[in-house]
């Protein structure tokens, strides 16, 4: 007997799909019209393409800033900015945990004069720039917001994106500092601050992409996303803030991987779930409250070290499936990120496989072009399916924040990974180059090299930048932060702005933070 085909996901797969085989008709409202299956606007990338965004930082500001001009010399229309570890874990570069980490997988921000350095010469009124960035998002939107003035920018021209999503942390990536209730305060004082004064900044991008990475499937990369967003709308609401006021700068940030027809029926379903949880569940009026606007990076976790090449076709077919799906922008993964910091050439190539998608495919001459395709239809039908009895557990558990702290999100994860895990190995699931075909005599090519002395700099150039603050504003602009901190019902961005302008470091306002709100540690299973 033959065994039965199954999608990343477990979803069989037939022999072949006929009309009968799709739950009655097929979606065949146009796009643009609820519930924008078929993409979120009527002409899709007949009338506009995807933003290119190619994720890049790393080093120092002005090593950033050079690398941030070659792409958009090259053709990138939009910033993606990485930043190191310390940064992400709100520590100073001259902090003694930051040793051995500064500049390493992103840049090194700690102080205005670090970000005035990563942006100088960029147009910030004209550039979209998104930032991957989650505990320390509202210090950093702050920064940004901060250079930008001095640039001479009003906060109302900004356009962008902090990732800003925290839950994910506690379930994936493990980037957090503070425990998740003054987390979720701090990510509504952002949503908030942003609806009344940087109105086309989009404060929270919510990601499936680091579930995905972890080992989750397709439909969980969905159901726990969209749980998250419904954990976040809820905190909003929960301030008074009316939904149709922050709906439509609510962004998505998801994984694009290796099954390509799952991948492309995921992102249609999205579309449809999130318009039916914002017009039923949070009686969103405006149209534009019901679109998903979602970004897509490749698949890291798809790379390999070995046969690096192959990764350009990994990351080919991935962005094609993304593309397809309907998604507002887009990152391609260059071919040697198994290894190391991509090179100026590979990150390149990544960025032309966009750009000939884009211009020499075909696939953008007509919207949804593979919509009505009854394996499509399918798969969008029963993932849809399956993320809606996802949302019913998650709900019953209390919502996303008690499956947080219940630890649910994270054992679903830990099962599929190590199901992967065990079908990679027994070879059930084919990896070219790493468990057939392989190459004895592969070449590892070039790789980026960081400069040693990066670390040493940019630790000097910080102690310098403390010892010339003016002191009794950094000390008069902590303590104005640890009072608004303390009451629950202050806003802290305008708090925040105030002590970067007062040329209070990243660090010092974490350490803030840590003494009124505490420091998150997990419970650990033995």
């Amino acid at each position: 007997m033959t065994e039965i085909a199954k999608t990343d996901s477990g979803i069989p797969v037939s022999r072949v799909y006929k009309k009968s085989s799709i739950r009655g008709t097929v979606e065949e409202n146009e796009p643009g019209k609820y519930p924008y299956l078929r993409g979120i606007y009527p002409g899709m990338y007949t009338d506009r393409l995807w933003t290119m965004r190619q994720y890049s930082g790393f080093g120092s500001a002005e090593e950033t800033n050079s690398r941030f001009k070659f792409l958009l010399t090259h053709g990138q229309t939009g910033l993606s900015l990485a930043f190191d570890l310390p940064t992400q874990t709100g520590r100073d570069s001259d902090d003694p945990q930051s040793e051995g980490e500064v500049g390493r997988t992103g840049v090194a921000i700690s102080s205005l004069k670090n970000m005035v350095s990563c942006f100088d010469g960029i147009p910030m009124d004209k550039v979209s720039t998104s930032m991957t960035i989650n505990a320390t998002a509202s210090t950093l939107l702050a920064l940004y917001i901060s250079v930008a003035g001095i640039q001479g920018y009003s906060p109302a021209t900004l356009r962008g994106t902090t990732q800003n999503d925290i839950l994910k942390e506690y379930i994936a990536r493990n980037t957090y500092i503070y425990p998740p209730k003054p987390s979720l305060r701090l990510i509504g004082d952002t949503i908030e601050y942003c609806s009344k004064n940087v109105p086309q900044w989009y404060p929270i991008s919510i990601s499936g992409y680091h579930m995905r990475e972890a080992g989750c499937t397709a439909v969980q990369e969905l159901a726990f996303t969209f749980a998250n967003a419904i954990q976040y709308i809820e905190t909003c609401l929960d301030r008074g803030i009316k939904i149709d006021d922050f709906a439509q700068r609510l962004s998505f940030f998801f994984c694009g991987t290796m099954e390509f027809f799952e991948e492309i029926a995921k992102f249609r379903a999205a579309r449809r779930i999130y318009a039916k949880i914002m017009k039923d569940t949070f009686h969103a009026r405006e149209e534009k409250s019901l679109h998903l606007r979602f970004h897509v990076q490749t698949s890291g976790e798809s790379l390999t070290a070995q046969q690096v090449d192959n990764n350009i076709v990994r990351v080919t077919t991935q962005a094609l499936a993304a593309v397809l799906g309907g998604c507002q922008s887009l990152h391609t993964n260059s071919r040697d990120e198994a290894l190391a910091l991509p090179t100026e050439d590979s990150v390149k190539v990544a960025l032309r496989t966009q750009q000939i998608i884009a211009s020499e495919s075909g696939v953008t001459k007509t919207v949804d072009p593979i919509g009505g395709s009854y394996y499509v239809e399918y798969l969008t039908q029963t993932i849809e399916d399956e993320v809606e009895k996802y949302l019913k557990q998650i709900q019953s558990l209390g919502g996303a924040l008690a499956a947080v702290e219940r630890g649910f999100f994270q054992d679903e994860i830990r099962k599929n990974a190590y199901r992967l895990k065990k079908e990679i190995d027994s070879k059930e699931r084919i990896i070219v180059g790493v468990n057939k075909y392989q190459d004895t005599k592969d070449v590892e090519p070039k790789i980026s090299v960081l400069d040693n002395e990066i670390e040493s700099r940019q630790v000097s150039r910080l102690k310098e930048f403390k010892i010339n603050r003016d002191k009794a504003k950094v000390e008069a602009a902590i303590s104005t932060l640890q009072t608004s901190a303390e009451d629950p019902n202050q806003n802290l961005m305008p708090h925040i702005i105030a002590a970067v302008q007062s040329n209070v470091t990243l660090g010092e306002i974490s350490a803030v933070f840590k003494e009124v709100f505490g420091v998150f540690e997990p419970k650990v299973a033995f």
